[in-house]
């Protein structure tokens, strides 16, 4: 592969992980609306219900919590509007391996580091917070979504360095 094509291949997958990144940020604002659209969808007394029902469960009564947490609590959501800016200014990290990838390789495995760290995270502390299961695994999957991206690239980093030696 020419040093071109690694850059061109670099910067597409960086491209999907910076907007994935901040995307996933994003919708940590609208929550209370979100839910509600996914619980019209999925919650209980929908098609959803009677295939998935401890989904469906699920989202009716996290629905439910927001709601009431909307209505008396408000300024808890000012945690999760602080979870999203955090989310856009790590995507906006990864503009300096979009730059020079070699010489901003490190903010690749720092990349890496947060995704493997979805992990301890999601089953320790969704156990404690009694987050199903279920639920716990879909969480650990973003890690691994992030993770495919980060190893390529990385993987594209350590081929064009060779060009540079």
């Amino acid at each position: 592969m020419t040093k071109e094509q690694l850059n061109k291949r670099i910067r597409y997958l960086l491209i999907f992980f910076i907007s994935a990144l901040a995307l996933s940020g994003i919708t940590a604002f609208p929550l209370v609306w979100e839910l509600s659209i996914l619980n019209k969808y999925l919650g209980q007394d929908t098609y959803a219900s009677t295939i998935f029902p401890a989904l469906s469960n699920f989202i009716a009564y996290v629905n439910r919590g927001l709601i009431e947490t909307d209505e008396n609590y408000p300024f808890l959501f000012y945690g999760t509007d602080w979870l999203a800016f955090a989310h856009i200014i790590i995507a906006i990290a990864f503009i300096g391996p979009f730059k020079d990838p070699v010489r901003n390789k490190w903010v690749i495995d720092f990349g890496i580091i947060n995704c493997l760290l979805i992990f301890p995270l999601a089953l320790i502390m969704g156990n404690i917070r009694g987050i199903p299961f279920f639920w716990q695994v879909l969480d650990c999957s973003f890690g691994i979504l992030g993770l495919i991206p980060l190893l390529l690239i990385k993987k594209y980093i350590k081929q064009l360095e060779k060009y540079d030696h």
